[in-house]
Formats: C-alpha cells, structure tokens, sequence
C-alpha cells in the first residue's frame, strides 16, 4: 500500500525512470554471465572446413569454425568480412604454486643432497 502511495505522488518522467534503471539492472545481470564477444574485420585468405583465415593489415588471422557457422556457405577467397568471435579455454593447467618459499635451484640443490 505504502509503495502504491509513493508510485502515484511521483511523476510520470520519475516512475519511467525507475522502470526504465529497474529494467537495465535485470538485463545486466544476464549478460554478466556470457564471455566476452570480439570482431575482426579483414580480407579472406583461405577457407576450410574447419577454419578461416582473413588478413588484417600485416597479421593473418586463422580463426575456427563450426559446421553451424553462420554465412560460412558464402565465404568466398578475397572478400572483405567482419567475423564476430568468443575466446572458450580449452584446457587448464595449474602450476605448483612453490609455496615453500625455496627457490628451485635451492630445491635442487636441496634435492640432490637428499640423493647422496
């Protein structure tokens, strides 16, 4: 009741702008969970089954598609595009963290000591 009260004493440009902050917020907190998106925009070099390469300036791109790849099926040599792409990690490796606090040559040094 007490919300309604202050909803109706507001004024049409102050409730739009809550809805509008209110909306934005929602949205927000769904896009936080998707990866970050990029775009490259060259010349097509090469086109296989299983990738795409294009020339930006002096670097060559070789970026890799999937069969479901939108607009692969018109991809032609020499064409200019703009290929929108996502970074996905494939495998993760952790490394010893070293928390000791020996160096890894006193680690060998130590190491080979013990052996003898």
């Amino acid at each position: 009741m007490r919300v309604m009260a202050i909803l109706t004493s507001m004024n049409i440009t102050t409730r739009i702008g809550l809805i509008a902050a209110g909306l934005l917020f929602t949205f927000s907190s769904f896009a936080a969970d998707e990866p970050n998106k990029y775009q490259v925009t060259g010349q097509v070099v090469e086109v296989t089954d299983t990738s795409v390469i294009i020339q930006k300036g002096d670097e060559k791109w070789e970026l890799a598609r999937k069969k479901s790849l939108k607009g692969a099926a018109s991809l032609k040599v020499g064409e200019k595009v703009t290929i929108y792409y996502h970074m996905v990690a494939d495998e993760v490796i952790a490394k010893p963290t070293g928390k000791t606090g020996k160096s890894a040559k006193g680690a060998k040094a130590e190491k080979s000591a013990n052996s003898q």
